[in-house]
């Protein structure tokens, strides 16, 4: 009887991108990661849009004239850690993922990181 003497199957261990992370694009995603500023994390969905919306708001209550980055490629966004979109960034710290921020929600974040 074999039922009992199968080895089990070796896994072989892959990036969170699928395997297709090459030295050049994990080095221009770490490039990303460590300049500051605002960034929106996500692939342009109507979710990740209205994130960037109360963010633009959120700046413009505060008086912050700071452009706002929208990361779509999936290598950059894993290299923050994040595995659910929408995320926020704030001077590269993930401040929020997987939710959509209210102006006023976004404002706190801002304010604390910034503070």
């Amino acid at each position: 009887m074999g039922l009992f003497n199968k080895k089990k199957k070796e896994e072989t261990a892959s990036c969170c991108c699928g395997g297709n992370c090459t030295p050049e694009t994990m080095a221009q995603a770490e490039a990303v990661k460590t300049s500051g500023g605002v960034k929106v994390l996500g692939s342009g969905c109507a979710k990740c849009n209205a994130l960037e919306e109360a963010t633009r708001e959120a700046l413009a209550e505060l008086g912050m004239d700071t452009t706002i980055d929208h990361l779509t490629d999936f290598t950059q966004i894993a290299a923050y850690g994040v595995m659910t979109t929408p995320a926020l960034v704030v001077d590269g710290k993930v401040v929020s993922f997987g939710k959509v921020l209210k102006k006023d929600e976004a404002k706190a974040l801002i304010q604390k990181v910034r503070g």
